[in-house]
């Protein structure tokens, strides 16, 4: 069976771009089929997505004997999609007895390989209820104090009092425990079926987290199960959540063309690697080495066929969802240029993740690039919201781009719309236009509830990006043909890309 033939299955996170169309960008690259379940089934921002549905999606798929891989997201196939993970009432016993649909795929077709990931829920540092429990509003950073408190005390033998407690009500605490509890046992359940080889891939990660925190301590726990059990010790837990689905796609695509490319992860930023970025728990550098292996890929020191660059964690830890930082750093900016100026002029091909600022692009290091004429040049390109959706975004249509070529059924154009999507986006977008005008196309809390407002802030933002590319990105032939906000806020955009 040739690529052109065989077929993908993924059942993604939830509905949102980078969950849909960056994984099929990354099968699109390699001429490889991607099937996605219908997006009546899916969920939509905080509606739960029909389990049922979904799970006979997954068998029908499953029973194709094109589909060579199963990618499948454990949230989505178990609860209905991320925030149906952190709010539905489904019980314990509800969502474990999901799982048996793999059991029942394995077993009827032995063959069919099954990657998955489950996640670790989140505790996000915020008041914000829009992803999670309509008590986050009141309580969210609290809770989330209370995580690290509880974690600083994991190996005291007493129970004793927790200060955090002080301010939220029992009843509260309560509920987030049990969904806690319920997310825990749920991944305790998937490091069985990798261990039993229902799973023949697992990946646990990490969503939006911190060094001391709930999630952190179930990771401790997690670890020691994954050592424990003989047949789960290759499972890969690491910070990550949207960009696995592309990660493991492009997994599948190595895997099935038997190839394992290899990547030099290079930083111009001294101690960069070593550096902890906003919103995870490991030290850049582990991050770097679990989402190679995730994409199904090697990391090397030398006689790599990518070299991965990495525009380091700012410091200062600014975020741009902020806007611009108030003084660039120049000097960082213009020392990663000269890298991937260097690494390009040596004859590798280069993948560019800027992880300098959660969400978004850092804009000296893209100016800098666009006027030495080195963006056309990158094999891919990343900086959206944490520094693992990023590496797992580049290194995935990095490895689809060697997989591709290895079996010749590598897309250029696929290629090339998806490093442009990504300028787009990250840059385009979430750095100069959200910035500049992101105040007066999104004045009030999301979802924006207006229709004309929605229509409005698409038709700048569009015009804008298309704009960026006449002027300054490397896109003067392709066009921006539709630009929709799918969860009707700022944080994603979802960008259709035709030539002219």
């Amino acid at each position: 069976m040739n690529s052109h033939d065989r077929r993908i299955a993924l059942m993604p996170l939830d509905d949102r771009p980078v969950n849909v169309l960056l994984p099929q960008d990354v099968a699109n690259v390699a001429g490889v089929a991607l099937d996605v379940p219908d997006a009546s089934m899916l969920p939509r921002y905080r509606e739960q997505g029909d389990t049922d549905a979904l799970a006979a999606w997954l068998r029908e798929r499953a029973a194709d004997p094109s589909t060579t891989h199963l990618v499948v997201s454990i949230d989505m196939l178990l609860y209905g999609g991320l925030i149906a993970s952190r709010t539905s009432q489904d019980s314990v016993r509800e969502v474990v007895g999901r799982l048996d649909v793999l059991r029942d795929i394995k077993r009827e077709r032995p063959e069919l390989t099954i990657f998955a990931v489950s996640l670790v829920m989140r505790a996000s540092n915020s008041y914000s209820n829009a992803e999670e429990p309509e008590y986050w509003k009141d309580y969210g950073k609290d809770l989330h104090v209370l995580g690290g408190a509880l974690h600083q005390q994991l190996d005291s033998a007493d129970v004793g009092d927790v200060d955090a407690l002080a301010e939220v009500p029992d009843g509260v605490v309560t509920d987030y425990a049990s969904r806690r509890v319920r997310n825990h046992v749920v991944n305790l359940n998937a490091l069985l079926l990798r261990s039993e080889g229902t799973i023949d891939f697992l990946a646990i990660t990490a969503d939006d987290t911190a060094t001391f925190a709930a999630g952190s301590a179930e990771q401790v726990w997690l670890r020691h199960w994954m050592r424990f059990l003989p047949g789960a010790r290759d499972t890969l837990m690491y910070p990550g959540a949207d960009e696995v689905g592309a990660a493991l796609v492009a997994r599948a695509i190595a895997s099935a063309d038997g190839i394992r490319p290899r990547f030099e992860a290079r930083t111009a930023q001294e101690g960069g690697f070593d550096l902890v970025p906003p919103f995870e728990n490991r030290p850049l550098i582990e991050s770097v080495e679990r989402q190679i292996r995730a994409a199904g890929a090697e990391r090397v020191e030398s006689g790599a066929d990518i070299v991965l660059v990495l525009h380091a964690p700012d410091p200062a830890r600014h975020d741009m969802f902020r806007g611009y930082p108030e003084t660039p750093d120049v000097d960082a900016a213009e020392a990663t240029v000269e890298l991937v100026r260097r690494s390009l002029d040596g004859g590798s091909r280069v993948a560019l993740a800027d992880v300098r600022f959660p969400n978004g692009a850092d804009a000296e290091l893209l100016s800098r690039l666009a006027a030495a004429g080195l963006l056309e040049r990158l094999e891919a390109f990343g900086g959206w919201n944490t520094a693992g959706n990023t590496i797992g975004s580049v290194v995935a249509l990095a490895v689809a781009g060697e997989a591709g070529r290895a079996s010749g059924a590598f897309d250029a154009e696929a290629s090339k719309r998806a490093l442009l999507t990504r300028l787009l986006d990250d840059y385009a977008y979430q750095t100069v236009i959200r910035s500049e005008k992101g105040a007066d196309l999104f004045p009030d809390r999301f979802p924006l509830a207006d229709e004309a407002h929605v229509e409005n802030a698409q038709s700048v933002i569009r015009d804008d990006m298309n704009q960026m590319l006449r002027d300054t990105l490397p896109g003067g032939d392709w066009s921006v043909t539709s630009l929709t906000l799918p969860w009707r806020r700022s944080f994603e955009v979802a960008i259709a890309l035709s030539r002219l």
